[in-house]
């Protein structure tokens, strides 16, 4: 079980938790409620220091916000356990399809055993002994036969839940919208990459990339066009990465693109030359066809330097995007040391 608290204790964080339900925008359902229960409880603390950083920006939770704090800190399938889950499956799997195997050819071989016994060796009178023997033998054989199928079987459904978990897992990384990655996705592939990094001049560097009046597209033309324009950008950035390069999309209409392999100076050409692709291109509206323009992005680059924090890397590129954004937009700029 998640919760263990008693009957008292998980009475008293009801009590605190309808109040805070109450005024919020988002429906009393048990989303909601499982959601403020840990917020209460203390028990969730990256939970409840995203709650309290949203409830200082906007006051109260709609439905999106609540169903996405849901997800990411509540419902979200633990990388670790979901890892050891699938290795289990598998050691499973193998370990009982090679215990139905030796015994299959154990009883096999005893079997050969006793009837070449049988019939070469026993006088006539102890014959009939050894044919019980055998017919039990025959027996255990072919319950060993039946019950390697049913292994079988139980193989084929352990394989597909160990799928369904990878699944499960990749899920929890991935944007539904723009089939990125998202910010857990980004987040735990940049701590390998810097895990595993001693800074060069060959890298990592990082872009932050964001749809310029995203806001007025989407009161323009709708939300439904607004997700076209997220997912055509997010294509752009998909089709100008290569190797271990990776493009995640950070929030909203905010992108990044981590380099592990790329100096500065390649991030500043590549974050250049998506700046003039999106600016180029022609989105059209699926109501009457028409092209839209104006479609276009800043940018922020940033290099890595040696023994910097992963937030301060990306606190970097992100002052180098703000820059692009105050000094008039649709351009690029370079993070300052």
């Amino acid at each position: 079980m998640r919760y263990n608290d008693s009957a008292e204790k998980s009475a008293e964080f009801l009590r605190l938790a309808l109040p805070l339900m109450a005024k919020q925008r988002a429906a009393t359902h048990p989303v909601s409620y499982a959601l403020w229960y840990e917020y209460v409880s203390g028990a969730n603390s990256a939970l409840r220091a995203a709650i309290d950083a949203r409830r200082a920006d906007t006051d109260t939770l709609d439905e999106n916000a609540t169903y996405e704090l849901y997800q990411k800190y509540v419902a979200e399938i633990n990388e670790d356990v979901a890892r050891q889950i699938a290795a289990g499956f598998q050691k499973i799997r193998a370990d009982m399809s090679m215990s139905a195997a030796q015994a299959g050819d154990q009883a096999s071989h005893f079997g050969d055993a006793l009837g070449k016994l049988s019939s070469t060796l026993l006088p006539a009178n102890a014959s009939e002994g050894v044919g019980t023997v055998l017919a039990l033998t025959r027996e255990m054989q072919s319950s060993i036969v039946t019950l390697k199928g049913r292994l079988d079987e139980s193989r084929s459904e352990i394989e597909q839940l160990r799928i369904e978990v990878v699944k499960a897992r990749t899920e929890a990384r991935t944007d539904g919208l723009t089939g990125l990655l998202n910010r857990r996705g980004f987040e735990m592939t940049i701590a390998a990459c810097l895990a595993d990094t001693t800074a060069t001049e060959s890298g990592p560097s990082l872009l932050m990339v964001d749809i310029d009046h995203f806001k007025q597209v989407n009161d323009n033309y709708g939300h439904v066009f607004g997700d076209k324009v997220l997912r055509a950008v997010a294509q752009i950035l998909q089709d100008n990465v290569k190797g271990k390069d990776t493009a995640a999309r950070y929030g909203g209409e905010e992108f990044v693109v981590l380099l592990p392999d790329t100096p500065q100076e390649g991030a500043l050409q590549l974050a250049e030359r998506i700046r003039g692709i999106v600016e180029r291109c022609r989105i059209k509206r699926s109501t009457d066809q028409g092209a839209v323009a104006n479609i276009m992005v800043s940018v922020g680059v940033a290099g890595f330097r040696a023994g910097e924090a992963v937030s301060d890397f990306v606190a970097r590129a992100d002052a180098a995007l703000y820059a692009s954004k105050t000094n008039g937009r649709n351009r690029v700029t370079v993070a300052t040391s």
